[in-house]
């Protein structure tokens, strides 16, 4: 499976962007853990949009409804991608020394 099959190629560097805003915020005390992947969908989408505006966008009543359509995907897609990335290094580190600690125990 390739991520050029769901994600255009220009939107894949919203990925790492993300995933830095999202460690950015947890460093915050005010914003709930719980909170954050719903921030980072909703930047991934006004981002997209943004970028979608300013390069591709005509103002023709089906396009407009496809560039609503795309920034929402791509942009979940997106801010999916940084928290997937986020979920992997926490469980190959964190979750992998819970795990060893659990097994040395016993």
């Amino acid at each position: 499976m390739d991520f050029k099959e769901f994600i255009k190629p220009e939107f894949l560097i919203l990925i790492p962007v993300l995933y830095g805003l999202g460690m950015a915020i947890k460093a915050t005390p005010k914003i709930q853990n719980w909170c954050i992947p719903f921030i980072l969908m909703a930047v991934g989408v006004f981002l997209v949009a943004m970028y979608l505006l300013a390069t591709e966008f005509t103002a023709v009543g089906n396009l407009v409804a496809a560039y609503i359509f795309a920034s929402i995907t791509q942009g979940v897609l997106a801010a999916g991608g940084a928290v997937l990335a986020s979920q992997a290094k926490k469980q190959a580190t964190t979750g992998r020394e819970i795990d060893n600690a659990g097994t040395k125990a016993e």
